[in-house]
């Protein structure tokens, strides 16, 4: 858990040839290598990690779980051995001491420093052995970290109270050895505790998946594991069950709560070929599901892999630590060694317990882990606000943007037309207005134009001799259950649904205008119309407030546009552009020295999304545009972009606060420890402490704002 550690690994790991990158996560423990395949073997890279004296494996997420249980047993054990032995063996130094004063028989002092060498022999044999352990392998590799000087002050204090002890000698330090022993498995403890929670916070995806699921086949319903499943299997999701994989509603109707990958709180309403996501919790009814993808092909696992790299990926300011970090242990070291032969001359018998109290209150644990701790947690926290940050540089970056631009179609809109006005088209109509819709939703169930989405609310009649015409509409006879003639009817374009006249709507505005008509006269116009996507308004107002400049880019030409731009109060528009003029213009603001986030959902907004300096998707946007993207809205509510920058700044605050504690502690606690002020076992626990300090820092950002409103933006927009 040092940067020494990390930086051994990854030291080691890049001197081999054709290895393109190594990274090391320290909150995570996990270890991301790219190399040429058909150059080096993995079989390679573990023998070298091997050589080194650690251990490593293939991720799998449920030994990944597994080792965490084990770990946090086999510390808490070692832990609690020291800490009894502490009690222990302070209990039996107080006699001691006071004999030392007061006079003690012999008989007495030999049982009470006996009693106390058994306890700190356990602790020295138990407890203490990760300490050694990790020595060892510092030595083998030829590389020193903190674990060197901490073993051999543990060492030569316990033997040198052993011998003491065998020869009656003046002094002995069972009591430092112990209570130096449990300080300082008492901080890596808590550090361990709050690294499982992090690691935790991003891995609980994982646990959505159900182990089994039950597979439909003309022999009946089976029961199946999860791992089992293949792509094309029928699949039974009852009500109140998660979903096993990535899928499409084969049958029925529900419910289904997606709030664990999107951050939606509501329950999507699922029919027949809809998108189900493995995790998912199908809420009110039975569903028969096609499966579509499995394993790593599963959003699920896309999502994990997302997070990993963008974990992996280090901000400026990450790097900056990092290299303090590395720096910082070669001065400590060569401070060190200076205070010792300075206090060899001082006071020999002073010199070994200072120079030891000052690699002891040195340590970098803490500057090591001020960045991972806070990016994992800022990562973890955002993912649950539906905010899924792929890229490592985007957290920083958030606190840095000067303008943001809209794609509008599928961004600042929904990007599917709804129904939102029919009215009638000739006088003295037999048909009411729902008998109306009736028809237009039973014609519009055999198109797969967008438009027909609009529609599919409205109980259908049967049908015959459908017929479709491209660009303009779709014609065919109604076969209705009220004992009406049957009749054909068209809609679509005016000039398509009544031929027979020249037709324009009722009101003349950005919205789309669709005719229904039959053989005799028009009957409906229906007014459809692309809403605002949720939380636009506030976004856009709240971000204009924040000093962000705010533009719309898109490549839809028609007065829509300017309509959307109205109700959203944004002054910068441009629109019916390309791909490559979008691009220019994105290029243009850079030039100007504004730092870009571009925030799209179509495939022709990729080349901008790569250009700008943060790339956001909406969880809708095409597979093509979340790949090029730095992150991913999976609610597809605008608002949560809003909590994205304000995480961004915090985040950005508590990496900067954690890095300067780190910093003034070591510069406070040196020059008291090189004096003598300190001494080994208090210097043990301001390690501790100190570490602890920027773990629990780091644990702020885990807190969810999910609770923050509209109003407490300053802002209640309707929309």
């Amino acid at each position: 858990s040092c940067a020494a550690c990390a930086w051994l690994i990854e030291h080691r790991l890049n001197q081999l040839e054709h290895v393109i990158s190594v990274n090391l996560n320290l909150t995570t423990h996990r270890l991301m290598v790219r190399w040429s395949d058909d150059k080096v073997k993995l079989s390679q890279i573990f023998e070298e990690i091997h050589q080194l004296g650690y251990q490593a494996h293939p991720f799998s997420a449920t030994e990944a779980e597994q080792q965490r249980i084990q770990e946090s047993k086999t510390a808490f054990r070692r832990l609690a051995v020291a800490g009894f032995a502490t009690m222990q063996v302070m209990m039996l130094a107080v006699p001691l001491y006071v004999g030392e004063l007061q006079g003690i028989l012999e008989q007495y002092q030999i049982f009470l420093r006996a009693a106390s060498m058994l306890f700190a022999t356990a602790v020295v044999l138990y407890s203490a052995r990760p300490f050694f352990s990790a020595a060892l392998r510092d030595l083998r590799s030829r590389h020193l970290t903190m674990d060197v000087p901490v073993s051999i002050a543990i060492l030569l204090a316990y033997f040198s109270s052993v011998w003491s002890t065998v020869n009656q000698g003046p002094e002995i330090y069972f009591d430092s050895v112990c209570m130096f022993t449990f300080f300082l498995l008492t901080g890596r403890f808590f550090e361990m505790r709050a690294r499982h929670r992090m690691t935790q916070a991003g891995n609980n995806l994982l646990d959505l998946m159900p182990s089994a699921a039950i597979k439909v086949s003309s022999s009946g319903n089976t029961v199946i594991a999860s791992n089992d499943i293949q792509v094309g299997d029928l699949l039974l999701i009852k009500p109140g069950q998660q979903i096993p994989a990535d899928g499409i509603v084969e049958s029925g109707t529900s419910a289904v709560d997606e709030a664990a990958l999107t951050g939606e709180y509501l329950p999507i309403d699922k029919s027949q070929g809809d998108a189900l996501i493995g995790g998912t919790h199908n809420v009110e009814s039975q569903l028969v599901m096609r499966v579509t993808a499995t394993g790593a092909e599963a959003q699920l696992n896309t999502i994990m892999r997302l997070m990993d790299r963008a974990q992996q990926e280090k901000p400026a300011i990450a790097i900056f630590a990092d290299k303090v970090a590395s720096r910082f242990v070669a001065a400590v070291l060569i401070i060190a060694s200076s205070i010792a032969i300075a206090w060899t001359f001082i006071d020999p018998s002073q010199a070994f317990w200072i120079t030891l109290a000052v690699l002891v209150v040195t340590c970098p644990c803490a500057l090591s882990l001020a960045t991972p701790t806070a990016l994992t947690a800022a990562t973890a926290s955002l993912r649950e606000q539906g905010f899924l940050i792929s890229k490592g540089h985007v957290l920083e970056g958030l606190n840095q943007v000067d303008r943001i631009v809209f794609d509008k179609t599928g961004t600042l809109t929904r990007g599917e037309l709804s129904l939102e006005q029919v009215l009638p088209a000739s006088a003295g109509l037999a048909l009411n207005p729902t008998q109306a819709l009736q028809i237009a939703a039973t014609l519009e169930q055999y198109s797969n134009h967008p438009i027909a989405r609009a529609f599919n609310s409205a109980v259908l009649f049967e049908t015959d001799n459908i017929e479709q015409v491209t660009g303009k509409g779709i014609k065919g006879q109604i076969i209705t259950t009220e004992g009406q003639e049957d009749c054909t009817y068209r809609i679509g374009r005016a000039d398509f649904a009544f031929p027979q006249q020249a037709l324009t709507p009722p009101v003349i505005d950005d919205r789309q205008w669709l005719l229904l008509a039959d053989d005799k006269q028009p009957l409906y116009w229906f007014a459809l119309s692309d809403t605002l996507r949720q939380g636009a308004g506030t976004t856009i107002a709240q971000l204009k407030n924040w000093g962000i400049k705010v533009a719309i880019l898109t490549g839809d030409p028609s007065a829509q546009v300017e309509a959307v731009a109205t109700a959203l109060d944004i002054t910068e528009v441009h629109k019916g552009l390309s791909p490559e003029q979008k691009l220019e213009l994105a290029s243009g603001w850079q030039q100007q020295g504004e730092r870009l986030m571009m925030v799209g959902d179509g495939i022709n907004d990729v080349p901008t999304l790569a250009r700008a300096d943060i790339a956001v998707a909406i969880g809708q946007a095409s597979d093509l545009t979340k790949t090029n993207a730095d992150a991913v809205i999976t609610n597809n509510s605008l608002t949560t972009l809003l909590h994205a920058i304000s995480k961004g700044k915090k985040s950005t605050q508590i990496i900067r606060q954690n890095i300067y504690w780190a910093l003034l502690y070591n510069l406070l606690a040196l020059p008291l420890a090189a004096t003598g002020f300190i001494p080994p076992w208090a210097a043990a626990i301001g390690m501790s402490v100190s570490s602890l300090i920027v773990v629990g820092n780091a644990l702020r950002l885990l807190s969810s704002d999910k609770q923050l409103s509209d109003r407490q933006f300053g802002l209640h927009l309707t929309e």
